[in-house]
């Protein structure tokens, strides 16, 4: 099928709730794309953060033929050896003792504030089940965790919300140390605010005085690392930058390298769930263990972490050059290979679209800043290349005016 014959499938069937592209990649390799039309493509969003080794890595390949050729699923009822080795490894590799499994990063916030009201119950009392986000922030897109989120445009029309939730500004003490009293169980924050934020970075300072309010208050500090988490700030965990250490943390997007997971890790001391309390029909297969094992091995063995970082430095070198350049330019910001370039003006979708009709892949995050996540495995040459395609989008921007 030709990419406009799926445009005209897709918009008689599927439900309206996405904006797309009128393309439709059908072939990967690496950072490349390829549509149904045949043209190829850079691609600098990796499905939203997700395709940490890129298309077609033959570990990935490799190892999802043949757990595929073995067995896929059987459900929790019955012990998982992939589940089991992949829940040790993110233990050892973080602060966690304990992991529980699912399919999405709405689902690991789901699971992590049902944790949160458990531990307020059990440790505190009854009346103990608020919990605490930041303005700004995205936590999903289920009832709760859009709740959760503390930006309004996500909960319109979806009213009554879940109770308990209380929203501060982000990267400020002061109101935090208000708002949290006897009745908190929880602090939940991303420590890089992506979709809401545009990629604003917590600093360190005030992460750290997060982790010290909540352990003096006996509250939770839970960090939604579901697109910071598996490397992409060139850590495998994104608290890692600050040292400020989580009780609870989620994960999704690149933990899998592609195949749907999402998990929730906690300490041994705010890990109360007990049996028939949570679960999740299709969480921790042998499928998404298996490809979520080769991904963390891959990035260890081919030493991506850092990757992003050097990577991760050269894009922000190259944005900055190119403000010196161009005057729409604010800034660029970010950590390792989760970068955000911001616009002086509301022409960030437009400048997506430039650079796409260039053959580089971009999200607007904002009317005023994009995303920049290639695959962790991104070379030099094509961050060059990128770099190149932006500067060529932004001379257009200009000579399109305002």
């Amino acid at each position: 099928m030709t990419n406009s014959e799926i445009a005209e499938l897709t918009e008689k069937h599927v439900m309206n709730t996405y904006t797309r592209a009128p393309v439709a990649f059908v072939r990967g390799k690496g950072c490349r794309l390829w549509d149904a039309d045949g043209r190829e493509y850079l691609d600098f969003v990796a499905g939203i953060a997700v395709n940490a080794l890129g298309y077609a890595h033959p570990s990935i390949v490799k190892a999802v033929a043949d757990q595929v050729a073995a067995i896929t699923h059987t459900s929790n009822l019955y012990l998982i050896e992939p589940q089991a080795r992949l829940a040790q490894r993110l233990c050892e590799l973080s602060f966690g003792d304990r992991a529980f499994f699912c399919n999405s990063g709405a689902e690991a916030v789901e699971g992590a504030i049902k944790l949160a009201r458990k531990y307020g119950h059990t440790k505190r009392g009854e009346q103990c089940d608020k919990i605490i986000t930041a303005h700004e922030s995205f936590h999903g897109r289920t009832l709760t965790t859009i709740t959760a989120t503390g930006q309004p445009k996500y909960q319109k029309h979806f009213q009554p919300l879940a109770p308990g939730f209380e929203y501060v500004p982000f990267n400020d003490l002061g109101p935090l140390e208000k708002a949290v009293d006897d009745n908190t169980c929880a602090v939940l924050l991303e420590p890089i605010q992506v979709e809401g934020g545009a990629v604003r970075v917590g600093d360190d300072e005030y992460l750290q005085g997060v982790r010290e309010l909540c352990t003096a208050r006996g509250a939770l500090l839970m960090y939604d690392e579901v697109q910071t988490g598996a490397g992409r700030t060139g850590k495998w965990f994104g608290y890692e930058h600050s040292g400020a250490v989580p009780d609870v943390m989620t994960l999704a997007k690149g933990l899998g390298g592609g195949v749907p997971i999402g998990a929730l890790v906690a300490s041994e001391d705010a890990a109360v769930f007990e049996p028939g309390e949570h679960a999740s029909t299709f969480g921790g297969n042998h499928l998404a263990c298996t490809a979520a094992l080769a991904t963390l091995d891959t990035i260890a063995d081919e030493g991506l972490l850092e990757n992003a970082r050097e990577r991760g430095q050269q894009l922000l070198d190259g944005i900055r050059d190119l403000h010196s350049k161009h005057a729409a330019i604010a800034e660029g910001r970010g950590k390792g290979l989760l970068l955000a370039m911001e616009l002086k003006t509301e022409r960030a979708r437009r400048l997506a679209e430039l650079c796409f009709e260039k053959g580089l892949v971009l999200n607007a995050l904002s009317d005023t800043a994009l995303r920049i996540v290639p695959p962790l495995i991104v070379s030099a040459e094509e961050c060059e290349e990128a770099l190149g395609i932006i500067d060529a989008g932004l001379q257009d921007l200009a000579a399109e005016g305002e």
